[in-house]
């Protein structure tokens, strides 16, 4: 336990470039090693490296992987410029978690009206709320879009697949651990199939899917992965700690396409 409370390379590599969380390294690594994000738009990088992406963040607290995606692909918009810091005279946000029944442009379940079609965009949902300390603007841009509540219930995925279609799905969620493989891997498992679920409703043919999982018995999520996606792989980045037993399952061009 006291080796997981003290800062280790991945933790403080992370605060040095501005990210809540070491677990924006192992997106990193997922990216490059498979070009995940541009080979989900069909291998063309558009105008300020954006390729049209078109990302669903799921269990995106406290917002590494958002953040990524951002800066890596967003291009310039809003306040911000290209590297996620604040244009010349621009103030910062205050360090406070997003809340989004304090912001008048959305509705009484927290839903902000952005971007449904074309160009860059950024969904993501948490039943966190998204802290504020590194952002420096990002998660005010127009094209950036977060709804704090569980993306499993009806309401909020259906509200994240009608701002879809999405040509990438990435879930770093998980449950709350007991330390039990035993109970903890089914529970893993189970917000999988969830995220997979999504995927197979909002996912463009060609899209991909990349998704944290406890390793264990997962011959028929894996098979189930397979019928959905030409190429499937399970990948441990560097930056998942050492005694820790979750893996990655990366799903590439995606098979069919159900969007209600």
């Amino acid at each position: 336990m006291s080796s997981y409370k003290k800062p280790d390379f991945w933790s403080l590599k992370a605060q040095k470039d501005g990210y809540p969380a070491r677990s924006v390294y192992k997106l990193q690594e997922i990216d490059k090693k498979f070009a995940f994000f541009v080979s989900s738009c069909g291998g063309k990088s558009g105008r300020g490296g954006t390729c049209g992406l078109r990302a669903l963040d799921l269990g995106a607290a406290p917002g590494s992987w958002s953040l990524y995606i951002l800066r890596r692909y967003g291009g310039s918009r809003g306040p911000e410029n290209r590297a996620g810091l604040p244009a010349e005279g621009a103030e910062n946000p205050a360090e406070t978690a997003i809340d989004p029944a304090a912001d008048p442009a959305r509705g009484p379940e927290g839903f902000l009206k952005g971007p449904l079609k074309g160009g860059f965009f950024l969904a993501a949902a948490d039943l966190l709320p998204l802290p504020r300390r590194h952002d420096r603007g990002l998660f005010d841009r127009g094209d950036f879009f977060f709804v704090q509540g569980d993306f499993t219930a009806d309401p909020v995925r259906e509200e994240l697949v009608r701002r879809g279609p999405y040509t990438a799905v990435v879930s770093d969620a998980a449950p709350a651990t007991t330390g039990n493989r035993s109970v903890d891997t089914p529970r893993s498992l189970a917000l999988v199939e969830e995220a997979l679920g999504c995927a197979e409703q909002c996912l463009v043919p060609g899209g991909n899917l990349a998704v944290k999982v406890f390793q264990g018995d997962t011959a028929a999520l894996l098979a189930r992965l397979r019928e959905s996606f030409t190429t499937v792989k399970s990948f441990k980045p560097a930056a998942c700690r050492s005694g820790s037993f979750e893996t990655y399952y990366i799903g590439l061009g995606k098979r069919g396409y159900t969007h209600s």
